[in-house]
């Protein structure tokens, strides 16, 4: 690993991500439950002024009996959403077979944490064209997740985004610990750009406010929360999602840091 690499911003339709002056935000519920459901997401988000509408279609869950998401049709849902909002849109893929319709469909692809070893799909998405962003395993080090993007950019796709999403440790309070000084380390090893995502980070949406604010006074390149219109009723991760009023509020606090203009 070398120190003090130069800044390396990637460049989706004009939202440069990682140059340092703009964080970006990344919102959208844990799950595309409905096509209405992420329509209303998306409309209500792009009115906020977030760049990126979040969604996932295929979910790995800890228990296989949890909603596991809709698949191909959510990502179709997805897909019209993010066409009728104007907001590019990100998925995590999980399995090889789906590179090739996920990557037609999406404008970022995401790597999830539990697949952040499975070396290879990280081999097969290197031959695709769309940026990848890389969540940090659950309990891996710093070093592992920096070879885990190699393994990527070894195929030729050096458009690479590191997320901190927490790890496990012997704390239970929360459920990730986020590990914040990772955003520093990544950015001085490898420049690349490092979101936070301080909903998986805390699982406690009491903290995703503070968490998301301390991510941005340590340098990180943008955020990535769940919203959801009604938590309680969300088929997945409900207790770290924030509700549309809670989501509206935190967003102007963030801009008011970074001094960005209010969406119009």
């Amino acid at each position: 690993m070398s120190n003090l690499t130069d800044n390396k911003v990637i460049d989706l339709g004009g939202l440069r991500i990682g140059d340092d002056k703009h964080p970006i935000f990344i919102a959208g519920p844990c799950s595309v439950e409905s096509e209405e459901h992420i329509l209303k997401a998306a409309f209500f988000l792009k009115k906020l002024g977030v760049h990126v509408l979040r969604g996932g279609c295929f979910k790995p869950r800890t228990s296989p009996y949890d909603f596991q998401g809709l698949g191909l049709e959510g990502i179709k849902y997805l897909k019209q959403a993010g066409e009728k909002a104007k907001l590019p849109i990100i998925t995590e893929v999980m399995e090889e077979k789906y590179i090739d319709v996920v990557s037609e469909c999406t404008d970022i692809i995401q790597i999830g944490s539990r697949n952040m070893y499975n070396y290879p799909l990280l081999k097969a998405l290197g031959h695709t064209k769309n940026p990848i962003m890389l969540k940090r395993g659950l309990s891996a080090t710093v070093k592992e997740w920096i070879m885990a993007a190699e393994y990527i950019a070894m195929g030729g796709n050096d458009k690479i985004i590191m997320c901190e999403r927490g790890i496990r440790t012997f704390n239970d309070y929360t459920r990730n610990t986020l590990d914040l000084a990772a955003v520093s380390i990544i950015k001085r090893e490898t420049g690349r750009p490092v979101i936070v995502d301080p909903s998986h980070g805390t699982g406690r949406r009491e903290l995703v406010g503070p968490m998301s604010k301390a991510a941005l006074a340590c340098g990180a390149s943008g955020l990535m929360i769940e919203v959801h219109e009604e938590p309680a009723h969300a088929l997945s991760d409900g207790n770290q999602s924030l509700d549309f009023p809670q989501f509206e509020k935190l967003i102007m606090e963030l801009r008011s840091i970074v001094n960005e203009p209010k969406a119009m």
